[in-house]
């Protein structure tokens, strides 16, 4: 049946279904939103990519430059969360245009950092915007498209994340090889910030939007002045807790294994440098290939299919770090790992699949979440490394994602069952 539109705004002719909406239309919206996802994914990973470069620019210690990540991730917790919320409230299209000029005008303001105390607060004010992408993002395709395809979507926008690693990995190497500062890079901010503007033409206004999943008592935005405890009521709180914990320990899983890997291969098995590189690379090309796979199998046979995922990851891990690979085997192991980790990039339609439509982009923000338990995986981590070795402290990964993926199994299903019998969903 054809959705309705709310009673107090019928007759005004202000309302668009989206299932009214052209082909077109809908993938010129996701084509700007993956714009604007390139350079939010660009801009994370300067903290990474760039962080010699930041240390020896700043002179700051090997402990002041690793602070970085933490900082940065201090502000995406708390950008996902309250900008999640305030995406529900004034519109997902008007919070990207925020998200946009604020992570834009944060990775321009790294040109003019002089010492650790302002690169303090222009790394926490840089996660704060762009901690906000991933709910806002979710909020804005999951209006658009059926959730028979939106799996498939999600793959496209981890995709387009993992491009987005490797551009500014192969474009700083051709800027030093061409003589340039590496500052150069940073000013990829412009791009956000000069075409934030055009969202308001591209991207329809989800406030007056009859989103594919129906409206909830004639609610496109969330009407609470904390819509976040609306992932707290009674019949919900527990299961907001399970997928907050369910969130925690893939990021815990991935800084105990990836994060470590490149010191692993170097330190431990003593590969080249060159080969390090390489090896993380494949990796991340089967990121960029898994997501696709997972969000077509997500959609084919519901979201907690994709829980297979991390049971393939940690039967890898024990592979990866104990058998003996040659170098193109590890490529080959690296490549696999990366495809089943990216399993986790169907999360975003199914945390807003789970709640009500109003709460699309509140609940995406459960994601962010976990990085709370994530900054927590070094410290863990290094201080088990001289007692266990790095190996086996590696391993953790693979309990860690066993966990998740047990958490994962003993959630809702959101796709192939009535969706009146789905938590907070509308009766179509």
């Amino acid at each position: 049946m054809k959705n309705e539109v709310p009673t107090a705004m019928a007759g005004t002719g202000k309302w668009l279904d989206a299932r009214d909406l052209s082909a077109g239309r809908r993938i010129a919206a996701l084509s700007f939103l993956l714009v604007a996802y390139f350079f939010y994914a660009w801009s994370w990973n300067t903290v990474d990519i760039l962080r010699p470069y930041i240390k020896d620019s700043l002179n700051l210690t090997l402990t002041q430059s690793g602070s970085l990540y933490t900082l940065q991730s201090i502000g995406a917790i708390v950008g996902a969360v309250v900008m999640g919320q305030v995406a529900d409230k004034i519109g997902r299209r008007n919070a990207l245009v925020i998200s946009m000029f604020g992570y834009g005008f944060g990775l321009l303001s790294a040109l003019w950092v002089t010492t650790y105390f302002e690169v303090i607060f222009q790394r926490i004010g840089l996660g704060f915007f762009m901690g906000s992408m991933f709910p806002i993002a979710v909020g804005i395709y999951s209006g658009l498209f059926d959730r028979a395809v939106r799996g498939r979507i999600a793959g496209v926008v981890l995709g387009t994340y993992n491009v987005a690693v490797a551009a500014l990995g192969f474009l700083s190497a051709a800027a030093f090889r061409a003589g340039y500062d590496w500052k150069i890079l940073l000013w990829a901010g412009v791009v956000p910030v000069t075409i934030a503007v055009f969202a308001f033409f591209i991207i329809p206004d989800d406030r007056k939007l009859i989103p594919m999943d129906g409206i909830a008592d004639g609610q496109t935005v969330a009407k609470a002045s904390l819509p976040i405890t609306e992932l707290f009521a009674p019949g919900v709180a527990r299961q907001t807790i399970l997928l907050a914990t369910m969130t925690g320990l893939n990021f815990f899983a991935y800084q105990a294994f990836t994060g470590w890997a490149t010191t692993y291969l170097k330190t431990v098995r003593g590969v080249a440098d060159d080969v390090v590189g390489d090896v993380v690379g494949w990796q991340f090309v089967g990121a960029a290939v898994g997501g696709l796979i997972w969000g077509w199998i997500s959609d084919r046979f519901g979201r907690r299919s994709a829980a297979t995922g991390f049971l393939i990851a940690s039967a890898i891990i024990p592979v990866y770090l104990f058998a003996p690979l040659s170098f193109d085997m590890l490529e080959i192991v690296g490549f696999l790992y990366g495809v089943a980790l990216s399993c986790s990039a169907i999360w975003g339609p199914w945390l807003s699949e789970l709640y009500p439509p109003h709460l699309r982009s509140t609940a995406a923000s459960i994601f962010n979440w976990g990085r709370v338990i994530s900054m927590t995986a070094p410290i863990i981590t290094a201080s088990l490394v001289p007692m266990w070795g790095m190996a086996p402290v590696m391993l953790l990964a693979a309990v860690a994602f066993v966990a998740a993926a047990v958490i994962w199994l003993s959630l809702p299903e959101t796709t192939h069952r009535s969706p009146s019998r789905r938590v907070g969903a509308v009766p179509q």
